[in-house]
């Protein structure tokens, strides 16, 4: 096949791959390849939302990426999953649809990227959703985006109304959308799911655009670097199977390979620190001093406990509970497995003299173990679990290459708990849990607590158990992060590379600093708003 006669190449079918890909082919006057290193996201625990952990852990999907030992966690070195399919990172999440705070992106502002403040990023996120919501005459639809967000709470576990009953004996509001700016409570989770099945950026995105004869979608693509001519990106080179390829653009080529492989593939292709590029003798085509630093990411510590009420654990840690639940879902599309496992939580503030919402948490109805393989295994016994996410981390780590191979897994240094903040934050985390934990609502229905007991922690010991325990939430940023020029950034507020034309990168690894909450939504709005300025850069 000629893979040179495209106007703009995109690198990466996932969350923001996708976006572009469908816009960017709308008007009909440009042509557009779209390179994905994985294969077709037309499989069954895909499109289940409860698949989450069989995804995670099937490596066909996932990268298998873990950190270097981690000093701020015990010298851990922990997994990082991100996805290997069509629809990325969005086709193995846990589907929660969570925008963030507004003062998150007034805060994208401050650092450089101008006009991504709240006010212009909230009208992205208004023309790219349609809300599927549950109401006393029936489920009715706001909005005619194309990204379907479903309020689930009619089909979720009644043990979850529990954890509402205990936000209000705790003095949190309940609240019934979590997506409203800077709103403070609990509330039930709102997942991109759509009849029942799994609602990505591909299906909202990807599948309308693939019936144009302007998009031509390459599957089991590896991309090894970026192609340039006189400083000017041209193209890039890759792989499919034994075969190499190369594919040029006329106009531009996109990155949306996300936090980990887009400052991997930049360095890889030359654009970076020159210390790192010229440490595994890669030639320097421009110095651009960040790519690769900044990196931020969300820990949250988690506490389980064993219950007399009924739980998801009735269900799916029994074998026949699974098949009745499996023929519900293939039958009817509902039931336990037609619910992703977040079903309530929000944004609380940890100390009453917090300016803003400092936590994100989560509440599940069920409780589980990991096997030596890593996969989920759910307990027999009932039992319910809660977390807590300190929302705006102050550590930041690095993505550098191991090598000048394209086929070496990147050195991932997270840097947690770094900072003294950051030390505070897990500590009020715990406490914050403390304060669930022990709300009459819980304290009734609780048995035991599975170890470590979490009411017998005080704060050295809620630290210590953090640094022990505390796992990614899979939120990897800012790796690209736009700003003010090549010293405290890598890109400008338009997504293009400092010193570099003819490229941009465009997903969460461009986030000036991380969003207070789960990073899904945030990086298909950010794609949409970067087609915006492709195309009335191209005019």
């Amino acid at each position: 096949m000629d893979f040179s006669n495209f106007d703009f190449v995109i690198v990466g079918a996932g969350s923001a791959g996708c976006v572009l890909a469908n816009r960017l082919t709308e008007c009909g006057r440009y042509k557009v390849l779209l390179l994905e290193v994985g294969g077709s996201d037309a499989q069954f625990w895909i499109k289940v939302p409860l698949g989450y952990a069989i995804n995670v852990s099937n490596p066909a999907l996932n990268w298998g990426y873990h950190t270097v030992p981690d000093a701020g966690l015990n010298g851990r070195s922990i997994s990082w999953p991100r996805g290997k399919v069509i629809g990325g990172s969005g086709s193995i999440n846990a589907m929660a649809y969570v925008r963030g705070l507004a003062h998150d992106y007034n805060d994208w502002a401050k650092s450089g990227a101008q006009n991504w403040d709240w006010d212009a990023v909230k009208a992205v996120f208004d023309r790219m959703e349609a809300h599927s919501e549950h109401t006393s005459k029936g489920r009715q639809t706001r909005g005619d985006g194309p990204v379907v967000i479903s309020d689930l709470s009619d089909q979720m576990s009644s043990f979850s109304e529990r954890f509402l009953t205990a936000a209000r004996d705790a003095d949190y509001p309940v609240i019934s959308d979590m997506n409203a700016p800077d709103v403070d409570g609990i509330g039930y989770y709102r997942s991109t799911v759509r009849g029942g099945r799994r609602w990505s950026s591909a299906d909202a995105f990807l599948r309308p655009a693939e019936r144009r004869g302007n998009l031509c979608v390459i599957r089991h693509a590896m991309v090894d670097r970026l192609i340039h001519e006189n400083g000017k990106i041209t193209g890039v080179a890759f792989r499919r199977g034994e075969q190499q390829h190369q594919a040029t653009a006329r106009k531009e080529v996109i990155v949306c390979a996300g936090a980990i492989n887009s400052p991997k593939l930049l360095q890889l292709s030359g654009i970076g620190p020159v210390d790192v590029l010229r440490r595994h003798g890669v030639e320097v085509v421009q110095d651009v001093p960040q790519v690769g630093r900044g990196l931020q990411d969300h820990l949250a510590v988690s506490y389980q406990f064993q219950t007399n009420r009924v739980t998801l654990n009735n269900t799916l840690g029994r074998t026949l509970g699974k098949l009745r639940a499996g023929a519900k879902y293939v039958l009817t599309r509902k039931g336990p497995l037609a619910v992703p496992v977040n079903q309530v939580g929000g944004f609380v503030r940890s100390d009453p003299g917090c300016d803003v919402p400092d936590m994100q948490l989560y509440f599940n109805p069920v409780s589980y173990s990991e096997s030596a393989s890593g996969a989920t295994v759910v307990d027999k016994s009932a039992g319910y679990q809660i977390s807590a996410q300190p929302c705006r981390p102050t550590s930041v780590g690095s993505i550098e290459i191991a090598s000048a191979s394209p086929q070496d897994a990147p050195l991932i240094n997270p840097q947690s708990l770094s900072t003294e903040d950051d030390k505070a934050a897990a500590i009020r985390a715990g406490r914050t849990l403390q304060r669930f934990a022990k709300t009459a609502s819980l304290q009734e229905v609780t048995t035991a607590a599975k170890a470590p007991d979490l009411m017998a922690l005080d704060d050295a010991a809620l630290l210590e158990d953090f640094q022990d325990r505390a796992k990614t939430v899979y939120h990897p940023t800012c790796t690209c992060r736009m700003g003010r020029d090549r010293e405290d950034s890598v890109l400008d507020a338009r997504l293009r590379v400092h010193g570099v034309s003819g490229l941009r990168v465009v997903d969460a690894s461009a986030f000036p600093n991380i969003t207070s909450g789960n990073t899904n939504a945030p990086t298909m709005m950010l794609a949409m708003r970067a087609a915006d300025m492709i195309l009335e850069d191209s005019l």
